[in-house]
């Protein structure tokens, strides 16, 4: 009541008034600040990104002006495809390598060569990394001195950050059959599955469907064996499917990962139709009765193309 007799109750009103205004003003300088900076930063960042690109069209454009005036274009000074023990050779002679505390980089590169891994890649192969995008997506493996420099393109190409070791971080798993696991083959008309213990099958089952092969008569006559042959292959989907969830309620799943091959488009429909998730997919060309034709998957699934950059 004294304050409100002697006035001060309005200018105490005030006061609050102008310091809540004060405080929001203050924030709103914090945040207006902060998005200058964040705005300052993203600027730095596509200044820095174009650069890259810039280097890189000049780059190619080195290439391709060098391919117009007849002088022979990049490539790999050795490509080979590498399976069985002398894959394992090679594996052994790459896990071989030592180096400084940062002096070996093994990375994963997908459709196109990050902006991280191409600022680790292009100050050792400058030119050359272009071939690495080429390999994509696969792993590559160099060392700071520009001494060793390969792509490996695994069966299964995983998912590795970029680390710069004193060796290269590579899994016998990626590239060779180890410990149990299942590879199933399907085709319009076949499927075939085997279980393996390393490369050694243990286990095994297929069989053939009845489709109708191709068929060179139009209009209505046409239609019609096109209807009877999507549903055989319908039907042949159907039992494969069958076939992989007896696998799966048999246990084997959570102990057996499964690979699935074939023709690609069999393969992706078989996965979009069912709740399979195999560890890996790949077409194949394998032909002939299942047993054979699935010898021939297993053989091209665990095959490694290597480059020598």
């Amino acid at each position: 009541m004294l304050d409100e007799l002697l006035g001060r109750a309005s200018l105490k009103q005030r006061i609050d008034e102008l310091e809540a205004e004060t405080e929001r003003l203050r924030k709103r300088y914090e945040a207006e600040a902060e998005r200058r900076a964040d705005a300052a930063t993203a600027r730095q960042e596509v200044e820095e990104r174009n650069n890259r690109l810039e280097d890189h069209i000049a780059q190619l454009e080195g290439e391709l002006e060098r391919v117009d005036d007849g002088e022979p274009g990049l490539d790999a000074r050795r490509c080979e495809q590498l399976r069985g023990a002398r894959l394992e050779e090679v594996l052994d002679r790459l896990g071989s390598v030592r180096t400084g505390p940062e002096g070996a980089l093994t990375v994963s590169v997908d459709d196109e060569v990050p902006d991280a891994v191409r600022d680790d890649l292009e100050p050792v192969l400058g030119e050359r990394l272009a071939l690495v995008a080429d390999a994509a997506p696969c792993l590559c493996c160099v060392d700071d001195a520009g001494l060793l420099a390969v792509t490996l393109e695994p069966p299964i190409v995983p998912d590795v950050d970029t680390a710069w070791s004193d060796r290269f971080e590579l899994e016998r798993e990626w590239f060779l059959p180890t410990g149990r696991h299942a590879v199933a083959l399907v085709r319009t008309d076949l499927f075939a599955c085997g279980v393996y213990d390393g490369d050694e099958r243990i286990d095994y089952r297929g069989f053939e469907s009845d489709v109708k092969g191709s068929h060179s008569k139009g209009g209505f006559s046409q239609a019609r064996f096109e209807r009877l042959r999507d549903g055989q292959i319908d039907d042949h989907l159907e039992r494969c499917r069958e076939a992989l969830s007896a696998y799966e309620a048999g246990g084997d799943r959570a102990e057996t990962p499964l690979v699935l091959v074939g023709q690609r488009g069999i393969v992706d429909a078989l996965v979009d139709e069912s709740r399979l998730e195999p560890t890996a997919t790949a077409a194949v060309d394998a032909t002939g009765d299942p047993k054979p034709a699935l010898a021939d998957a297993v053989r091209s699934f665990w095959t490694t193309d290597i480059r020598v950059l």
